[in-house]
């Protein structure tokens, strides 16, 4: 078996992860240290190609990611490793030598990849599937539809140590984990002169990255891993296992078991959360058991419940569907380029639509839709022109700007989820 091209694809679940999978590809969320696509290239050594998320995400575009494409872009050429977006890999190394199409099942238990000697040795569900150089994957599998073709039950199997994601807020709970185990491809350092240090987990700091005389780091419970130019300012207590990305700078108060991404700024009581990458939390507020897509910016004391008062299961709502969690905890899953304004309340279990502009310092909705402008009155539509004026400018701050490939997106998206939201556009 040599993996020659690798493609991660969304599958009918993955595609459900609201309020992310309307503008990116599951591969592109934030696990651990790396995003779920990076650790799969991670693990055999090769580019992904593609995202194959339908038409839905055609003109995804991200610096550093692959773009999202149809699937007869993949073809016939190489050995093609097909994997489920959602499957977060573990272990190292290839399988024995396999010479024919097979198909991939998750493992719990192993630390890399082993044949199946008497059919599958995973839980029962595919994961992906190997097709050699000279085969085109059926669009069954280029689409995650297992039940959509048969021929794959007849192939040999391997088992991949791995854990297939059931939700975003499954993905917030194993995330501490996650960092914990991803601490040992990481170099330990000493820790800095002045710096409070208890535990004995170890502290990871890349090239550039700081902490201030002051800070207390707590690594009893797991590690910190520090990107390349991270920064932790003083006063703060950062307690593992947590992972603060590239460039990104903590400006004070207390973070705890949470994952970090690049070029992100944040402040006040963070706990058990994952925010993807180029957002702003950087006043005083609460979040916890939460997840933040990319190019979020939340206002000053925005706060964020996690725990219900009667300690029952966390509820939410996604699509207009309730969803039951699973969880105790569970906080916010708020999607890419969303604002809050100064106070702004949101909901045990809340999801908040990309795109969306929430203010007023009341309780927001339990389910906010794509593109809201959404006050004390309820939401209506924020007009699409003036989010992308806003985009612009946000972006620019990074030194990055919207592509023609994300307006069209964000124009379908708009086109898309009108009837979800109430009134005229706000312009």
């Amino acid at each position: 078996m040599k993996i020659q091209r690798l493609f991660l694809y969304d599958d009918e679940t993955a595609r459900g992860w609201l309020p992310f999978s309307v503008t990116r590809p599951v591969g592109e969320m934030l696990y651990g240290t790396r995003t779920l696509r990076a650790r799969a290239e991670r693990l055999w050594g090769v580019r992904c190609e593609g995202h194959l998320a339908g038409e839905r995400l055609v003109g995804f575009a991200e610096a550093g990611a692959p773009r999202c494409i149809p699937g007869d872009e993949v073809g016939a050429e190489g050995g093609k490793l097909i994997l489920c977006s959602r499957f977060a890999v573990q272990g190292s190394g290839d399988p024995a030598d396999l010479k024919e199409a097979t198909v991939l099942f998750a493992d719990v238990g192993s630390a890399g990849m082993r044949t199946g000697a008497d059919g599958p040795t995973g839980d029962g569900e595919p994961v992906g599937a190997w097709i050699p150089d000279g085969s085109t994957p059926k669009r069954g599998l280029l689409e995650g539809d297992w039940s959509s073709w048969e021929e794959w039950r007849t192939w040999p199997s391997v088992a991949v140590a791995g854990e297939l994601i059931q939700s975003p807020w499954m993905l917030m709970r194993g995330n501490p984990d996650r960092v914990a185990a991803d601490a040992g491809s990481f170099a330990p350092s000493d820790t800095p002169a002045g710096v409070v240090r208890v535990g004995d987990a170890p502290l990871c700091l890349g090239d550039g990255a700081v902490v201030e005389p002051g800070s207390v780091i707590d690594t009893t419970e797991g590690p910190l891993v520090l990107g390349a130019g991270a920064h932790i300012m003083a006063p703060c207590r950062v307690s593992g296992p947590t992972y603060i990305g590239a460039r990104s700078v903590f400006l004070g108060g207390t973070l705890t078991a949470s994952s970090i991404g690049p070029r992100c700024r944040v402040r006040g009581e963070i706990e058990s959360s994952i925010v993807l990458g180029y957002s702003n939390k950087a006043h005083d507020g609460f979040l916890g058991h939460a997840v933040l897509g990319r190019w979020v910016n939340l206002g000053a004391l925005t706060t964020n419940s996690d725990l219900k008062n009667s300690y029952g299961q966390v509820r939410a709502q996604a699509g207009g569907r309730r969803v039951e969690t699973g969880l105790t905890k569970a906080g916010c899953l708020i999607g890419d380029h969303v604002r809050t304004g100064i106070g702004t309340l949101l909901d045990t279990g809340a999801v908040v639509g990309a795109g969306s502009n929430v203010f007023g310092g009341t309780l927001a909705p339990k389910e906010v839709p794509p593109l809201s402008w959404c006050g004390p009155e309820g939401a209506v539509d924020y007009d699409i022109d003036r989010f992308l004026e806003t985009a612009v400018r946000v972006m620019a701050r990074r030194g990055r700007e919207p592509g023609e490939g994300m307006r069209r997106l964000y124009r379908r998206i708009y086109r898309e989820t009108g009837s979800q939201r109430g009134g005229e556009a706000h312009n």
